[in-house]
């Protein structure tokens, strides 16, 4: 449907010229020669923009932009007239017109500013859409999402938030998993009781069983005194261990005791005391591969593997990057909520980008944008890497689906295949040119390389 166009003056000739140069640029015009009429033409069809004469018999044009402010909020108004004044032109905009624009005006002048104008009303009627999602179906906890991956990802965690199962929550790096696990804790009967988390990765191996289990005076060098472990912090709570992959074999076999047992003994102590902890684990790592190859424990891995959850990297579920734009800029406070805060340009492009860096790169480019240009994402002030690596990669190319169908999943883990080996082939088996090549981590395009039983083990490069 055409974008349409009110022109109102009450010169014949004006409207006719407005009218034909509009035309040519692909909108329906409408035209009338008063107020009156215009409200007339307002009540009886959609307008999107309103081009109005301030001097004019009977209701002058700010009336009339008065009158469409209380009817039709959505309209946008752009006020022309050949006896500009600074007051007037205040006054106009307080009323909540778009611009005024003073005779004689150039056709090009007037092709921006009918361009601009459309632009403004349709960021204003995405974020109000944006809005009304959020409030049907915008997330868990604080997650965020309304594409089918995210719902059943809530209503899976849902389930598991009201049982005392172990969790295992997968994914690659930034995709929500210290999130998921928090929104499990904040609606799991424990809810009032502690949160503790820990990145296994970010201990040094010899501190990393004090820091889990605690230490009892004088267990080692600098133990002045008891220190309770973090298993002892959560007690009746949860205890979330981030990147539990990273553990060193003696770690594993200590906390699959403990897991089993229930109870803890201090570094350098002789009692045990009983904890009532229920713990969840995440890892960015393949850990059944890591079974395979004899770096995880398997009694380890099945005993945290009660229940699994699989975050969606960002690139699956693109249709959420809109929201979660607007979600990550008010939470920030880097614009007033609602605001338009994209323009369709940049939008575009950063839906076409893969994000390697998921959730957590769409932040940081949510904030530097917004730094950069001060209340709005642009084009130009997106990162270069992004606007360049989205121009290569063309989400709107065509495809073609066969008369009896396809099964979507399957077409496109064949499809991410093909580009992991295109990418192998093109960077001559150096996997982390390959990594560069499809704007991945090194680690995810590991990975993704094991998820299909691609890896060379010949190349570690």
């Amino acid at each position: 449907m055409k974008t349409r166009i009110l022109v109102v003056d009450d010169e014949l000739s004006m409207r006719e010229f407005i009218s034909i140069l509009l035309e040519r640029e692909g909108y329906e015009v409408l035209t009338a020669a008063d107020a009156t009429t215009a409200l007339e033409r307002l009540a009886a069809s959609a307008i999107d923009l309103v081009i109005s004469d301030v001097q004019m018999p009977g209701l002058n044009g700010l009336e009339l932009l008065a009158r469409i402010r209380e009817s039709s909020p959505e309209t946008a108004v752009l006020l022309i007239t050949a006896y500009s004044t600074a007051e007037q032109a205040v006054e106009a905009m307080k009323l909540g017109a778009y611009d005024y624009l003073a005779k004689p005006f150039k056709v090009e002048e007037i092709k921006v500013l009918v361009h601009n104008a459309l632009e403004k009303r349709d960021l204003k009627r995405e974020n109000v859409m944006l809005r009304e999602k959020a409030k049907v179906c915008a997330g868990f906890g604080n997650l965020i999402g309304t594409s089918p991956r995210m719902r059943e990802l809530f209503a899976l965690l849902s389930k598991v938030a009201d049982s005392a199962s172990t969790v295992l929550i997968l994914g690659e790096s930034g995709t929500g998993k210290e999130l998921a696990a928090r929104a499990v804790h904040d609606n799991s009967p424990r809810k009032t009781k502690p949160f503790v988390a820990v990145n296994c990765g970010a201990i040094p191996e010899t501190l990393i069983e004090s820091e889990l289990f605690g230490h009892a005076k004088g267990a080692f060098t600098g133990a002045v005194g008891e220190r309770a472990g973090l298993f002892e912090q959560a007690q009746g709570g949860t205890l979330f261990l981030d990147e539990i992959g990273e553990l060193p074999l003696a770690m594993q076999t200590r906390l699959l005791r403990v897991l089993q047992e229930r109870e803890v003994r201090r570094v350098g102590g002789s009692a045990t005391k009983k904890v009532d902890v229920r713990v969840l684990a995440a890892s960015n790592r393949d850990l059944a591969e890591q079974v395979k190859e004899g770096s995880f424990r398997e009694d380890l891995y099945y005993r945290i593997n009660v229940v699994q959850v699989t975050m969606p990297p960002l690139r699956e579920r693109i249709e959420d990057i809109p929201l979660l734009i607007e979600h990550l800029a008010t939470k920030h406070g880097l614009v007033a909520a609602g605001s338009g805060i994209i323009t369709s340009e940049a939008l575009k492009c950063l839906m076409n980008y893969l994000f390697p860096g998921n959730v957590r790169e769409l932040g940081n480019i949510v904030e530097r944008s917004l730094v950069l240009s001060r209340d709005k994402i642009t084009l130009e002030s997106l990162p270069a890497h992004v606007k360049g690596s989205a121009k290569r990669f063309d989400l709107h190319s065509p495809v073609a689906i066969p008369d009896e169908g396809i099964a979507l999943e399957p077409a496109l883990e064949q499809l991410e295949k093909q580009y992991l080996l295109k990418a192998l082939e093109k960077s001559s088996g150096v996997k982390k040119k390959a990594a560069e090549l499809l704007g991945m981590s090194f680690r995810s395009f590991r990975y993704k390389l094991a998820k299909y039983e691609l890896a060379n083990e010949s190349d570690e490069s």
